[in-house]
């Protein structure tokens, strides 16, 4: 079923977003539009509760999320986080966001 809100994450991401650098540990890097953050965030837990992110976070698009634990990401000024974990929005849409938190390199 379709929702007033479906497209909503390709939007945001095209508003707040910019350019983030990924880079796999396997495949030929590439930029994201996506949001980065080094402040706290609300996320959905694997037991469907929220969850407050205390650590630097990376929201991509589901289409764009592709990264796995290990992979990195350079932000502005070159500065490189590893991808710790991922969480999945609790948003039903096609192009919802997924979190993935971060540890600085």
């Amino acid at each position: 079923m379709a929702s007033v809100f479906d497209g909503m994450a390709g939007v945001l991401a095209e508003t707040l977003g910019t350019p983030i650098l990924f880079l796999p540990q396997v495949g030929e890097s590439r930029e994201v539009l996506s949001i980065f953050r080094e402040t706290p965030v609300e996320a959905t837990g694997d037991d469907g509760g929220a969850i407050i992110i205390n650590m630097p976070t990376w929201r991509v698009r589901k289409s764009d999320a592709v990264a796995v634990r290990g992979d990195q990401i350079e932000v502005s000024g070159g500065r490189r986080y590893v991808v710790v974990a991922s969480y999945i929005s609790g948003s039903p849409a096609d192009d919802a966001f997924v979190i993935y938190k971060l540890e600085a390199v």
